[in-house]
């Protein structure tokens, strides 16, 4: 039997949760969406978000997993077994965004490598523009197989960096984030620095603090604000489920919880300042966009070349710029991996490392299709299902799962449970969970089909229809109907011995090195393997099994 990792301390944890919520949309869609929305309303606004939706889902998914020690299918197994499907259709729909997260992160990475021909374009923005496209000799449209060699060296040194953040799971992921968490920062502030320090920057962050109110009558400053809470805090993506399966007994969820949100808005606002500056001291506030890609490889590059007369000074913060997007890819990254690793580990019994290796391998294949000279807009019609639909509709069941057919109170005190100054209130807490998230999750759902279907024809982008149903539509398909899938799989499991683990709420000792106390609440995980199946079960589960 394997004993479950655990992080090496409650530091490490709430660096680990911080890295994967912030990521590339904090840097890059964070200020976009600002810019669109009236600057200081936009921030207000998504304040509310968080605090309403953002931060009691993020308590309820930690403390969850830290009860069962498990990641997201076995979670939602544990709190009723028809559950199980939507812990695997958040698993299957984190393996998709992966495959494709994965590229962007190699984009970013020879951006970095070729971030010295900036040195050539002082002044030159319409060069500089072009600089991604003709790296990448990407069409922008469903044509083109060729994939560049440097874009495909660039992959497999991305996919390289992830699996050696994630190879031992906790443990190797609490090393690396002491430094990945900290090293975007410290490049953001000195991007910042560069960025007030130039003339004109008063204006950009003006337009980024000052709130416009006539904004808030706009439906879609709303839509956006609660997207992007939703979307950046890792939720519903089966990550917040692994990492919290790792946290030990004496942790303090509540607290805990706060500072992964409140980190996740600070670097989003450091990032924003970072964006308003620089682009007002180039004069270029007009172009500032939500689009993530747009503003990283076509706006920010014309920024860059922009800075300073001097060519080598402006590649050095090409290079900076370049190298933070790397440190925010990489945490993000390897999380989604890790919460994909953990959930079929726990469910099929099988070693991480084999899982994650598994994982790596599979993801690292489908990824190439992102790399061809049509990868582009493959990538933007799959992002857009797996986020726009797939994401929201997963929340919506996982509230109304954990809302409606689970006592609130259970997950309620397993939140509070080692608090001693700040307690959630249940009333926040069960109304969030039980009303205010279903209903702006499905509001956010509706206004999508409505820009789609209304607004669109049905058809995103100047895409072939046909594209649209492969990429888009099949694939949804395919991650709300994983679950019935995998049970197929593990009922044929079965009839050679297979024996699922029994997961539920109460009565079964905790985790190892845990207090008496704590350990009367922990969850009782019975577990049977077939030969040289060695499963994960709770450390400090001391009952003998039976083999079958």
């Amino acid at each position: 039997m394997e004993k479950r990792s655990q992080w090496s301390s409650r530091l490490t944890f709430i660096l680990a949760a911080v890295g994967s919520a912030v990521g590339l949309g904090n840097a890059w869609r964070f200020p976009g969406l600002a810019a669109k929305h009236g600057g200081g309303t936009f921030l207000l606004v998504y304040l509310v978000a968080m605090m309403v939706m953002g931060i009691p889902l993020l308590m309820m998914e930690i403390s969850i997993s830290r009860k069962f020690r498990k990641g997201a299918v076995e979670s939602m197994r544990g709190i009723k077994k028809q559950f199980e499907p939507i812990g695997w259709a958040s698993t299957s729909n984190a393996f998709v965004i992966v495959c494709y997260y994965s590229v962007v992160f190699a984009w970013v990475i020879l951006m970095f490598v070729n971030s010295w021909q900036f040195a050539g374009m002082t002044g030159k923005s319409e060069q500089a523009s072009k600089l991604f496209f003709d790296l990448t000799q990407t069409t922008g449209a469903i044509d083109g197989t060729l994939i560049p060699g440097e874009v495909l060296v660039c992959l497999l040194a991305a996919w390289g960096l992830i699996f050696f953040c994630i190879r031992n799971g906790a443990s190797s992921v609490g090393k690396v984030v002491k430094f990945t968490v900290f090293a975007p920062v410290l490049l953001l502030l000195i991007m910042a620095v560069k960025g007030c320090t130039m003339s004109g920057a008063e204006v950009g962050l003006a337009k980024l603090f000052i709130p416009d109110f006539s904004a808030l009558s706009d439906p879609s400053l709303w839509v956006d604000a609660i997207g992007q809470v939703f979307y950046s805090l890792s939720i519903m993506m089966a990550i917040m489920f692994a990492y919290g399966s790792y946290v030990g007994d004496d942790a303090n969820v509540a607290v805990d919880a706060m500072i992964i949100a409140f980190s996740d808005m600070a670097i989003s606002i450091l990032s924003g300042i970072v964006m308003f500056s620089t682009m007002g001291g180039t004069n270029m506030l007009d172009k500032i966009t939500d689009s993530g890609v747009a503003t990283a490889f076509i706006v920010y590059p014309q920024a860059i070349v922009n800075l300073t007369g001097i060519g080598w000074l402006n590649a050095s913060f090409g290079a900076v710029f370049y190298l933070m997007l790397i440190t925010l890819a990489i945490d993000s990254a390897f999380s989604i991996v890790e919460g994909v690793s953990a959930a079929v580990s726990d469910k099929f019994h099988i070693k991480p490392k084999t899982v994650t290796i598994a994982v790596c391998s599979i993801c690292g294949l489908i990824s190439l299709l992102f790399v061809t000279q049509a990868g582009l807009a493959w990538l933007d019609i799959v992002d857009n299902w797996t986020n726009q639909i797939n994401l929201i509709l997963i929340g919506v069941l996982e509230c109304i799962a954990i809302g409606w057919f689970f006592d609130l109170r259970k997950v309620h005190k397993e939140i509070n449970r080692n608090t001693k100054k700040f307690k959630a209130p249940y009333w926040w807490f069960a109304s969030s969970v039980k009303i205010i998230s279903p209903i702006l999750l499905i509001g956010l759902f509706v206004w999508n089909m409505i820009v789609l279907f209304g607004q669109k024809g049905g058809s995103y982008g100047d895409y072939p229809i046909w594209a649209q149903i492969a990429a888009g539509w099949v694939v949804s398909g395919l991650v709300f109907l994983s679950g019935y899938i995998a049970r197929i799989v593990i009922n044929a499991k079965k009839k050679d011995g297979f024996v699922e683990d029994e997961v539920v709420w109460d009565g079964a000792p905790a985790a190892q090195g845990v207090s008496a106390p704590a350990a009367k609440t922990a969850v009782k995980t019975t577990a049977k393997t077939t030969a040289g199946s060695p499963a994960r079960q709770s450390s400090g589960n001391k009952k003998k099994r039976k083999k079958k």
